[in-house]
């Protein structure tokens, strides 16, 4: 076997000894120790000088290193892995000499003997001796050897260190007192070290867990910064076994006091048994089911049927599954609310207040709920409503049905429709059912434990349907104020009367919902808000709101009437208010961030400027103004469930077979519409001078932006007669200007849909005038009159009127 100093020499190094006052044990010894020494990683473990370790040689490398050692006098440096091997984790025989993978401040120990284990494997005892550190690498293999130098320990006599002496004493008795795993005689040889270093040594070795925190304490070479890290971590430890004894003695109070209960409770029992005032449990529940039926207050046929469900149950085995069932039945018709009513609020002012206060505008529907109200508070016992909200995703349907709830002094239960297809969620299943339950309206009933609550079916317009029912048809009788007075429920069978639930429905689209329900209903359209309309939204209720959920206050962030309308123009674009809500949301969480940090601000305000920083670049320019303006392309109006949009119609042509090509995806009825514009133009060329043989031999491509978005109905006739129109005789049509109507072969134009929406998307781009179907001059006139602004109507019955007005 090669000696250290020989394979040394094969490099040209030198080697030099080292001496100091040591310890054995906890003994001082003085001993030198070689200056360039084998390294022994330890895969899980911290080495600490003065303390004899046992470790495991459980590879041929380990085995190898302690013989080397043990030849060449027993000397080895110990150091600690960066990282922990996970347990049953070996690591390969490169990371082992890899001087990269351990720290740099450990060990030197001595091998003072081996050790064989029990299961064939071998151990080795080292003793401790001093702190070192790697100044070298001298070899690599076949063992890594490193040159290192001693590290004292700095000593300290200050009050402050030897007060933290004593108090690790202290800490050390408290933790062991408490730990089951450390034993008596641990706390005897820690009482009897006496050098402040070697204590927190002893105690970060046996009692510390956190291997960084160990490796911490062993760098410490000043005595009082050892002892204060030892020391805190030794006063988190007695904590956690404070609070887990805590625990413990609560966990066992309860266990002590649930066997004490059971053992009362069957001594009272068989006492009552003996003398003969045991009461069984069965007719103690009925007992409990009789008193109810009767202080129920239930209505006869009801009450007739609760009283037969009794004698049934009375007669009943309680091993009978039929037993539960007669129980349950019997519970669902005592808890329905049938004689209970909430008292609605009288004060058509306070109710008018509480709307105002919750939404900004929406004056149809807040009408709406005060005529009801009045007309309650005229003739008690009046019939329940059933109201309809319809309008684009974020302009507050939701919310506004738990407003009209407050408004109304009633309680509110939200049920949510999208994406049912199970029919016995609204009626229940059949009591035959193993696990039957009623429908969701009387559950909700039962929640709010009144008549008369304001129940809110939310979109409406997305149930669907399949083989287990149509749920929109189960909704016919819910809905239909003809026969809600009687509802029968699969599961109660009994009639329920439904007359005096307020029901609100909301959807997005109302042609989705089917068309026998949307009779039953009183339809109340929620259209977009314009600008100013959102600013108004944002300054009295989006910012309050989020400044309140993010911690903030009028101190920390406030945003002006001009920076909420560069954020609706410039990263919204919606009919709602939902996404301007994140947007306020997004820059009160970054206002919170800067508060944390900085903990201190320049200005509350934000300037436009600003927010790009906050909520990154512009997404939108403002504008819907087209950069190229040639012929051929003619703006109309649209409408999407989110609201108007100004759509751009496009048409271009060249020397062909007078071929045409549709792209945009357009549905079959605007297929149909450019059909139409294109035969009327034909049949009225001489009218607006077109050569019908120059046109036979071009082919036509119409395009409808955006390609991605799916385009269909009627509407657009007049827009696309116009832009071809606009194409054959090479004028522009008038940027100011936008259309809409449906045209008819013969040169009609028939009235459209979604006016407001279509209006108010005009308003928003700043077109000034419009063209629309004569027929829709009343829809025009429902509108506010400060929302129109200085915009012109041109109402046409004829496309001739249209082409007057595009002045070709």
């Amino acid at each position: 076997m090669v000696s250290i100093q020989e394979l040394l020499q094969e490099e040209g190094e030198e080697t030099q000894g080292a001496s100091d006052t040591q310890v054995k044990g906890l003994i001082p010894v003085h001993e030198a120790t070689p200056a360039n020494l084998i390294v022994l990683p330890l895969e899980q473990a911290v080495p600490f000088p003065g303390l004899v370790m046992p470790i495991q040689l459980q590879t041929d490398l380990a085995r190898s290193i302690v013989a080397k050692a043990e030849a060449d006098g027993g000397y080895l440096a110990l150091f600690a892995r960066r990282h922990v091997m996970k347990e049953g984790a070996k690591p390969g025989k490169k990371d082992r000499l890899d001087p990269n993978k351990i720290f740099d401040v450990g060990v030197v120990v001595k091998v003072l003997q081996k050790i064989k284990l029990p299961n064939g494997e071998e151990a080795a005892m080292l003793q401790g001796i001093r702190r070192i550190k790697r100044t070298r690498v001298i070899r690599r293999k076949p063992f890594l050897i490193v040159r290192v130098k001693d590290l004292h320990d700095i000593p300290s006599s200050t009050d402050r260190a030897k007060a933290q002496f004593r108090n690790l004493q202290h800490l050390m008795e408290k933790v062991i007192k408490a730990s089951p795993h450390l034993e008596e005689d641990f706390l005897a040889a820690a009482l009897n070290v006496h050098f402040p270093g070697q204590l927190a040594d002893y105690i970060a070795a046996y009692v510390l867990r956190d291997h960084s925190l160990k490796q911490k304490v062993l760098e410490a070479l000043d005595i009082e910064k050892r002892l204060d890290l030892v020391v805190e971590a030794l006063t988190k430890e007695a904590t956690i076994l404070e609070l887990g004894k805590k625990i413990q003695d609560e966990i066992r109070a309860k266990v002590e006091k649930a066997q004490k209960e059971y053992f009362l409770r069957e001594q009272i029992r068989i006492i009552r048994r003996e003398l003969g005032e045991e009461v069984d449990s069965k007719e103690a529940e009925i007992r409990r089911l009789s008193k109810q039926i009767e202080a129920a207050g239930l209505p006869e046929e009801a009450l007739a049927k609760a009283r037969e469900e009794l004698e049934r149950l009375r007669v009943t085995p309680v091993e009978s599954p039929e037993h539960a069932v007669l129980s349950n039945h019997l519970d669902w018709i005592l808890a329905l609310p049938w004689n209970k009513k909430s008292e609605d609020r009288r004060n058509i002012r306070g109710a008018a207040k509480v709307l105002d206060e919750d939404h900004f505008g929406l004056k149809q529907v807040k009408e709406r709920i005060l005529e009801f109200l009045a007309v309650h508070k005229l003739r008690e016992g009046s019939s329940g409503t059933i109201l309809c909200l319809s309008g684009p995703p974020g302009v507050g349907k939701t919310s506004l049905g738990r407003s009209i709830a407050r408004a109304m002094g009633r309680k509110f239960w939200r049920f949510s429709l999208g994406g049912m297809r199970d029919e016995a969620e609204i009626k229940g299943h059949r009591r035959t059912y193993v696990g039957a339950m009623p429908g969701r309206i009387l559950q909700g009933l039962k929640q709010c434990d009144v008549q008369n609550p304001v129940i809110m079916l939310d979109e409406v317009d997305k149930l669907g349907n399949d083989f287990r029912g149509d749920p929109s048809s189960a909704l016919l009788e819910v809905l239909d104020p003809e026969q809600n007075h009687a509802f029968l429920d699969h599961y109660l069978d009994l009639p329920f009367d439904l007359s005096k639930v307020f029901f609100i429905a909301t959807a997005n689209v109302l042609m989705n919902i089917p068309a026998p329900l949307r009779d039953r209903m009183e339809i109340i359209e929620i259209p977009g808000y314009l600008t100013n309309e959102k600013v108004a939204i944002a300054r009295e209720h989006l910012l309050p709101k989020q400044r309140s959920a993010h911690g903030l206050g009028v101190r920390d962030l406030s945003l002006s009437a001009r920076v909420l309308q560069s954020i609706v123009l410039h990263w919204t674009r919606e009919a709602g208010v939902r996404t301007l809500e994140k947007c306020i949301a997004r820059i009160c969480r970054k206002r919170a961030l800067a508060i944390v940090r900085r903990r201190k601000i320049n200005s509350a305000a934000i300037s436009v400027t600003e927010l790009p920083k906050f909520l990154g670049p512009m997404r939108y320019s403002g504008s819907g103004e087209r950069k190229v303006r040639v012929s051929g392309i003619c703006q109309g109006l649209a409408w999407t469930p989110v609201g108007g949009e100004v759509l751009f119609i496009e048409t271009t042509w060249w020397k062909g077979k007078g071929e045409v090509r549709l792209t945009g995806q357009v549905g079959e009825v605007m297929k149909e519409s450019v059909s139409i514009a294109m035969d009327y133009l034909k049949s009225r060329a001489e009218l607006f001078g077109l050569d019908l043989e120059n046109i036979g031999k071009h082919d036509l491509h119409i395009h409808f932006p955006a390609g991605a978005v799916p385009k269909d109905g009627p509407s657009a006739g007049i827009t696309v007669a116009s832009a071809l129109l606009s194409l054959f005789l090479g004028k522009r049509c008038p940027k100011d200007l936008a259309m809409t109507g449906e045209l008819t072969v013969v040169g009609e134009v028939l009235p459209i849909g979604g006016v407001r929406e279509k209006v108010l998307a005009a308003r928003r781009e700043k077109i000034r005038r419009i063209i629309l179907p004569a027929e829709n001059r009343s829809d025009v006139e429902e509108i506010d009159k400060e929302l129109l602004g200085t915009m012109d109507f041109h109402y046409v019955d004829t496309y001739e009127e249209v082409w007057k007005v595009l002045s070709f």
